[in-house]
This record gives structure tokens, C-alpha cells and sequence, in this order.
């Protein structure tokens, strides 16, 4: 297991590195954003930027490591006139802003924003908060959706061939009882992005406890409408549900219960109906099925800016880098 959670994180950094995005690094007063600023620079899978105040009581910028000081980037004018024009009829005060923009997190995400780079990677230090409340306030949602939310990328041994599958478990972290809207449009962004990082056709199945009517309930509703919304969004993704996640995942047992649905039995997108239970299912099949799990990874932002835990070693920062890399969207 541990051999197919190499290959999948080093396949991100090949797929990466044909490509290299410029990331920001807003949190280089800790060792380790240091440490994998200096791996990601010797592989050449980004290109990272690291965004620090010359006040900074410690650290030290590696050589041949590009370094922007918000104290005096001559950006910074621009910084304040895009947070007033983001947050100024919110009641945000210039005086504020003009704050705000000397703070590497929001100095970063508002880079991106602006399009001078393609991606921040932060959480090291921040709290999930504050890190999606800085993306959100510079950065804002994509335009096909309007809720912020997140996913892991789940190698799971093999179980429906001989070879290890990537999963996507969306949403495990951040919207604890998603509405219809909230709903199909955390699958869509899971969708947009597996697309981007795994690279494979998306198959999307919105789990249940029921199987194509199989039972009634509240939350069974809200489940079915949410799939049909997502029709209505995105008509050509392959998409299935209400269903169990026996028969997203195994075609015998899609054959029984839902026989005439193509996408039943090759989900590779599981979008679950609330918090409680994507979250508890990913831990479940990472412990019981010795599973890696990869994230979160924040989705349904307009340019990607990725919150890592504060929990995170070096590797994990690296590999977040990548897929932030990987999430980049052109067209955005």
C-alpha cells in the first residue's frame, strides 16, 4: 500500500513539474515551509515564492529562493485598492486594509487573486479560519460554485481489480450539513478538480442509505435533489445516486440494485451528505484499510489557495504544493 501512495504523490510532482506554477509560501518563519521550499526548488515541480516581512523575528531565506517583503513590494498599493474593492462595501476601512495588506497571508492570497502568481499554500501556522477567510476575502469562490469546501484523495489498496484505487471523499472537512445548492456544488468542484489531479474521468456517486428509492427520508431528498441539480450544472459528468456505497463502488453489487445505471460499481467521486459522515468514513478506511489519506485539498475556490494542517511535516507541505499546482486553472 505504501508502494501505490508513492507512485500516486510522485506522479503529482511529474504532472507538476511539466507545468511549474509559481506558489506562494506565506508562512516562512517556520522550519518547516523552509524545508519544503527548499525540496520543491530542488525538484522543480513549482516554482516557489516565499512572502515574509523583513521584521520577521526568525528565519532565514535559502539562496537561489525568490523572497517578497509586503513591508515594501511595490504591489502593495495595488493590494489595498483590491481588498477595498472585495471587502470596502462590507464595512472594511482603508486603514484596515491597508493592515491587512502587509500580512503575508493576505498579501500572498491577494497576489493571486491579482494573477501574479498561480497558488498559495499555508495552514502551517494559521488556523483553517483564517486561512479560508483570507483566500475567500481576496481570492472569492469560482464561478461554478458559490461554497467552499474540501477533499482527500484516498489510495486504497485494491478492491475491485489489482491495482490500487484513488479515491475522492468530498466534503470531510469543512461544511458540516450541506444543502441541495451546497451539495451538488461540492461535487462538481471534487469533480473539476479530480479531472486536474488524478487526471482521470471523474465518475461521481452521491451516497446514501438508499438505493435508487430503496428507502424515503429528509435527508434521502436532499441527496436526490442535489444529483439532479448537479445534472443541471454539469450535464455531461457521469453521475449516480441516490446509492449506497456498496454499489457505487462494486459492480456486482450495482448489478443487483441498480442495474441499468452506468456509473454504479465505477464511482471514483464520493460525495457524502454531510460532514459527520465523510468525515468519520475517510478515518475509517484509512485506519481499517491501511489507506493514505492525502488533504484536505480546499475546493470551489477561484484560484487555489490550499490550507495544510499546522500538524504538517515537510512531505505533507510538498505534496500539498503539488496539487495546488495541479489545480490551477487557466480559464480562471
Amino acid at each position: 500500500m505504501a508502494d501505490a501512495g508513492a507512485r500516486f504523490l510522485e506522479g503529482l510532482h511529474e504532472r507538476a513539474a511539466q507545468r511549474p506554477r509559481t506558489l506562494l509560501f506565506p508562512e516562512a518563519t517556520d522550519a518547516r515551509v523552509i524545508e519544503a521550499v527548499i525540496g520543491l526548488h530542488r525538484r522543480g515541480s513549482v516554482r516557489p515564492v516565499i512572502v515574509r516581512r523583513s521584521d520577521a523575528p526568525t528565519g532565514v531565506i535559502p539562496i537561489g529562493i525568490q523572497a517578497i517583503d509586503p513591508l515594501t513590494d511595490p504591489r502593495h498599493e495595488r493590494v489595498v485598492a483590491h481588498l477595498m474593492a472585495r471587502r470596502g462595501a462590507r464595512g472594511l476601512m482603508e486603514e484596515e486594509a491597508v493592515r491587512l495588506a502587509q500580512d503575508p497571508l493576505y498579501f500572498a492570497d491577494a497576489l493571486v487573486a491579482l494573477g501574479d502568481a498561480d497558488g498559495c499554500v499555508a495552514g502551517a501556522v494559521h488556523t483553517t479560519a483564517a486561512v479560508l477567510r483570507a483566500a475567500l476575502w481576496t481570492v472569492g469562490t469560482a464561478t461554478t460554485v458559490r461554497t467552499v469546501s474540501s477533499a482527500f484523495y484516498m489510495v486504497i489498496p485494491p478492491f475491485r481489480g489489482s491495482s490500487a484505487d484513488v479515491l475522492t471523499f468530498t466534503d470531510c472537512a469543512v461544511v458540516p450539513e450541506p444543502t441541495v445548492d451546497q451539495l451538488a456544488d461540492i461535487a462538481l468542484a471534487a469533480a473539476q478538480d479530480r479531472t486536474r489531479i488524478v487526471g482521470d474521468v471523474p465518475r461521481v456517486a452521491f451516497l446514501s442509505f438508499s438505493s435508487g428509492g430503496s428507502a424515503e427520508s429528509p435527508s434521502v431528498v436532499r441527496v436526490r435533489e442535489a444529483v439532479q441539480r448537479l445534472r443541471m450544472l454539469a450535464p455531461s459528468l457521469e453521475v449516480t445516486g441516490e446509492i449506497q456505497a456498496d454499489a457505487a463502488l462494486i459492480p456486482e453489487i450495482a448489478h443487483r440494485k441498480v442495474p441499468t445505471d452506468p456509473v454504479a460499481g465505477h464511482a471514483n467521486v464520493l460525495v457524502f451528505p454531510s460532514l459527520d459522515a465523510g468525515n468519520i468514513a475517510y478515518k475509517l478506511v484509512q485506519r481499517l484499510a491501511h489507506a493514505a489519506a492525502i488533504g484536505p485539498i480546499i475546493q470551489g475556490l477561484a484560484r487555489p489557495c490550499s490550507d495544510l494542517s499546522r500538524g504538517a511535516a515537510v512531505d505533507d507541505i510538498v505534496h500539498v504544493a503539488a496539487i495546488t499546482a495541479l489545480q490551477v486553472d487557466d480559464a480562471a
